[in-house]
């Protein structure tokens, strides 16, 4: 098998809860036209099929279950891709969703915010079931969640089982471990009318409030930035406990080889960039990505990056004193989802 950075197929959702953002601001062609909800750019299902080279027509879940060390790193096993990259119009006020699981966390990475924008995660302390559900049916989502207010280059972690939402104003990248289903949303206001509260609505908080878990509470993060390296400042938005992601950017133009070990997936923000590997030479466009299987090991990068690279968590040595288990939910220790290889 001679790898190289892959193209999938895409998929994207037009929805009158989205806007024209993710072509306005990100710079993304070949949208349909109207408002476009999101648009997922790696993912577990269908559509994530190689779309150039050798493999074309390929479907990344048959590289995962044929080559799982190489395309994801080496150690690791399991039937579905690890990573899945959508980003996300939230123009207006985009319903409240839980996420089902075993302690995944999702993350957020804001691209652009209107002044005054918030997300909403997490049931606020003290909050009993009957009120939870009475803020969600009334649509009065502040007085049950956390409100987090946003910007720019913000990253918010959402755990599985907290309730969530966004918007308006308010353009994300989102990164989670795998393709997930969440339940189906509670719609919000923000269109000038109240909520009708009928069976369907009653249903959908039921559910809702069935699937959420308490202790789930977000954590909201500004970037770590390590010391420039080659002209390229390099931030760490998050590093655990289900997913990775850096954003690389630079004043000009540079030059520089990408190391890594395990599988990547690049998403370009800015000017194209040249993408390159002993094999392969290609651009990658604004908001397009490309999956960087774990067995090339390096690719070299040329041009003005913005670039934001979602990986798997790196792991972590965790010394404990005898007897002692490792500090539960960390994100590095052996064996953590069954899934230890190196980052």
């Amino acid at each position: 098998m001679i790898w190289y950075p892959l193209r999938l197929g895409t998929t994207s959702r037009p929805d009158d809860l989205g806007g024209r953002a993710i072509a306005d601001v990100l710079g993304r062609s070949g949208l349909p036209d109207g408002p476009v909800l999101d648009s997922r750019e790696v993912s577990d299902g269908e559509a994530a099929v190689v779309s150039e080279g050798p493999l074309e027509g390929t479907a990344l879940r048959t590289l995962v279950e044929q080559h799982p060390e190489e395309l994801v790193g080496p150690g690791w096993c399991g039937d579905r891709f690890p990573l899945a990259v959508t980003f996300v119009d939230g123009s207006r006020a985009l319903p409240v969703h839980v996420h089902e699981g075993d302690g995944a966390t999702g993350t957020w990475h804001v691209l652009a915010a209107a002044s005054g924008a918030s997300a909403w995660c997490g049931v606020l302390e003290g909050t009993s079931e009957a009120a939870l559900r009475a803020g969600l049916l009334a649509d009065d989502v502040g007085s049950v969640l956390h409100t987090l207010p946003v910007s720019a280059g913000d990253t918010v972690l959402v755990p599985a089982g907290a309730p969530h939402c966004f918007g308006p104003g308010t353009l994300l990248y989102e990164i989670e471990p795998g393709e997930t289903t969440p339940l189906a949303g509670v719609p919000r206001g923000g269109r000038g009318a109240a909520p009708v509260e009928d069976a369907g609505r009653r249903a959908a908080v039921d559910a809702l409030v069935a699937a959420t878990r308490r202790s789930a509470q977000p954590t909201v993060r500004g970037a770590l930035a390590s010391a420039d390296e080659d002209g390229v400042r390099r931030l760490v938005c998050c590093d655990g406990p289900s997913v990775g992601l850096q954003r690389w950017r630079s004043a000009g133009r540079v030059t520089l080889a990408h190391r890594f070990r395990s599988v990547q997936v690049l998403s370009n923000l800015g000017d194209p960039v040249r993408v390159r590997t002993s094999t392969w030479d290609g651009v990658l466009g604004r908001a397009r990505s490309l999956v960087l299987p774990a067995a090339l090991g390096r690719v070299h990068l040329q041009g003005t990056l913005d670039l934001l690279i979602g990986h798997l968590p790196t792991p972590r040595t965790v010394v404990a004193p005898p007897g002692d288990a490792a500090p539960p939910g960390d994100p590095g220790r052996p064996g953590a989802a069954g899934r230890p290889w190196p980052g």
